[in-house]
């Protein structure tokens, strides 16, 4: 059976599609026992939710079909050169502008009046999930901020690069023109958060993180950049709660001024083009 599973692409599919239907009932049912128990309990809920749908099912998966290393065969391996870890923070923190344009761009889309109660829909479903996630993220104490790390920033972050990147991303390359690979990936990453009006931002993240997962051959550079994305957030959602600091923190790095906005383009293509040219250990295929 084993050896079955890795000869079949479509037998690996099957495998981890029941892995995540398992996983993900069992989450639920165990996230109801925190959902009534206030805000506290509705993070917790999340979070367990987010473990069994995301984190466990790609460690199953890799444990049940991989001999040796698992671990190291899902991506968690030494990043090569080290530096990789550095320039892919730089690149979240450089590229902010970029990003916050594209949810400027998103969020005005509009697709006209043959559509307008879809469009309705979506906006709705949209102001609810912001207005839910402002809710967990308006807290002025070091332990409801810690918590929030620990949810928001870094089970997410450990959790969804475990299966996008560690195992679609990966089964992708396997078949296809790298790049290709990476585009896809990230396509089905925002997708699958089924936020229209925020399709576009996090295509562009799941897009830096695919590539410099590829470039470092390791999926610890995309679980830290993914973490100080989400962290970053969570800290400056603190820090105005506290009233250390006075900032937007829905829109911190956004600009209007174009040249800035030219210059961020550049510094995030140059980053990523530099990493791709001076890796010494582009992302193996694991067979």
């Amino acid at each position: 059976m084993l050896e079955l599973m890795k000869q079949s692409t479509g037998m690996r599919i099957f495998l981890f599609l029941v892995i995540l239907l398992i996983s993900s009932l069992i989450g639920i049912a165990l996230s109801f026992a925190f959902m009534f128990s206030g805000d506290t309990g509705m993070i917790i809920s999340q979070g367990i939710s987010s473990v069994f749908m995301f984190v466990v099912p790609p460690i199953v998966y890799y444990c049940l079909t991989r001999e040796g290393r698992p671990m190291r065969a899902i991506g968690l391996r030494r990043i090569s050169p080290f530096w990789m870890l550095f320039g892919g923070i730089a690149l979240m923190f450089v590229s902010l502008p970029v990003t916050n344009q594209l949810t400027l761009w998103n969020e005005g889309m509009k697709f006209g009046p043959a559509f307008q109660r879809l469009e309705d829909y979506m906006k709705a479903l949209e102001e609810t999930a912001k207005a839910a996630t402002e809710k967990m993220l308006d807290v002025d104490t070091v332990g409801g901020m810690l918590l929030n790390l620990l949810i928001i920033a870094l089970i997410p972050a450990v959790g969804e690069e475990l299966t996008f990147r560690g195992v679609l991303q990966q089964s992708l390359t396997r078949r296809m023109n790298p790049h290709v690979a990476i585009f896809l990936s990230a396509a089905i990453f925002s997708f699958i958060h089924f936020q229209f009006y925020g399709f576009l931002p996090r295509l562009f993240l799941g897009l830096l993180l695919g590539y410099m997962f590829y470039v470092s051959g390791s999926l610890w550079t995309s679980i830290v950049m993914h973490f100080v994305n989400n962290g970053s957030v969570v800290v400056l959602y603190y820090l105005n709660a506290r009233g250390i600091i006075d900032i937007d923190a829905e829109h911190f790095g956004e600009t209007q001024n174009v040249w800035l906005l030219a210059t961020s383009v550049v510094l995030t293509v140059a980053l990523v083009v530099w990493s791709w040219r001076n890796s010494s250990a582009k992302m193996p295929s694991i067979r």
